[in-house]
């Protein structure tokens, strides 16, 4: 049960997009918190799929909640099932409600498809019927087109469908007719956490950013093809960030290092650390054998690590998740790894002499929103 000052928040679908987005935000707060010395102020139970078909874990998770994130549904099926298919996964939770007798401020992840005449959308528009009934604690979010870091492919999302594409160097299917309202899912999520822990109850329909298919394309081939040639885009644009960052992440964790093209002569050597970005902010740390720097993650910084001198091993983790991802670098052969969003990093000193690292980031840092969250990349414990 949460605590007398803890907020407890149920998430299903825990296991998708936004879901995963929510518990990352409510992750980095608890992180935040624990960092200040303070107790974290949220509960977290996560509810994948499997948590509706047993109906002991489903009690237990909604008993005593404070807030229900949901954005459990069914968005692929025969019309035949999915007619009733999220309207019934409403009801399941509901009914979960009465019989512990939470009363929860439920927010809905609805869709701007709910308003059409298809069988999708009156799924979708059913299952709202079932939480208004409910409840009139019951915010109503209507999402356009969800974008963002870990999109998987292939399944009703064509900005990373047009990623994957982009990477692999296919050609994409593009309808030239297809227009598109863009938001990006950790705006989503903060938005839908925001009613909750407010109680703002009604319908609400945030504005996303409204191309065409083929101008959406067009974006992704242009990260694309500066990215290829170590040229950060313009990043001054909140949108083309996301944007940009959920393309990074997909290149994780085969496309680093990226070795840098080397200028040698009598001279010496040279080459180029950091090209476009709309200018940042560099930094350069010495750090002594065996020390670890990071233990962190960021949730909109775009930020570059490259070894000048010494030996290190950069250490790469998905927030959640438990595998690591291991990186060796040296300033004998200039390699920057740039962090994903979202996945908590750390470099290691693993050489016998102090390590020469240069950091860069899209932005200045401003110590009142540092955008940075304390996090152990090998988690020892209980992590935050």
């Amino acid at each position: 049960m949460a605590g007398a000052c803890t907020v407890k928040i149920v998430i299903t679908g825990a296991g998708g997009l936004l879901g995963w987005h929510a518990a990352v935000r409510l992750h980095a707060q608890n992180c935040a918190a624990r960092f200040r010395g303070e107790d974290a102020p949220h509960e977290v139970v996560a509810l994948d799929r499997s948590g509706f078909s047993d109906p002991t874990s489903l009690a237990n998770a909604v008993r005593g909640a404070d807030v229900i994130l949901h954005f459990a549904g069914v968005n692929r099926a025969p019309d035949a099932e999915m007619a009733d298919a999220n309207p019934a996964i409403a009801r399941t939770l509901v009914d979960a409600c009465h019989a512990t007798g939470a009363t929860p401020h439920i927010v809905y992840a609805n869709s701007t498809h709910a308003g059409s005449d298809t069988v999708y959308g009156r799924s979708k528009s059913g299952a709202a019927a079932v939480f208004s009934s409910f409840t009139d604690t019951f915010t109503d979010l209507i999402l356009p087109h969800i974008f963002g870091e870990c999109a998987r492919p292939d399944y009703n999302n064509v900005t990373a469908t047009f990623i994957d594409r982009i990477i692999r160097g296919e050609k994409p299917e593009v309808n030239p007719d297809g227009r598109v309202s863009l938001l990006h899912a950790g705006r989503a999520a903060q938005l839908a956490i925001d009613a909750g822990l407010a109680g703002v109850a009604g319908q609400s329909q945030p504005e996303g950013r409204d191309t065409t298919v083929g101008e959406l394309l067009a974006m992704l081939k242009g990260f694309h093809a500066d990215y290829s040639a170590n040229i950060f885009p313009a990043l001054d644009d909140p949108f083309h960030v996301a944007l940009f960052n959920s393309y990074r992440t997909a290149l994780y964790p085969g496309g680093f290092p990226r070795p840098l093209k080397l200028n040698t002569d009598p001279r010496g050597t040279l080459f180029e650390a950091v090209k476009g970005g709309s200018g940042g902010q560099t930094f350069l740390s010495w750090t002594e054998t065996g020390v670890t720097r990071g233990d962190h993650f960021h949730l909109n910084k775009v930020e570059r690590f490259l070894v000048l001198e010494g030996q290190a091993t950069l250490r790469i983790r998905r927030a959640l998740f438990p595998d690591v991802w291991t990186y060796e670098v040296s300033g004998a052969a200039p390699a920057p790894v740039d962090m994903p969003t979202l996945h908590t990093h750390s470099i290691e000193n693993t050489g016998s002499t102090p390590l020469l690292t240069l950091f860069w980031t899209h932005e200045v840092f401003d110590p009142a929103a540092p955008d940075t969250y304390a996090d152990p990349v090998l988690q020892k414990g209980r992590p935050c």
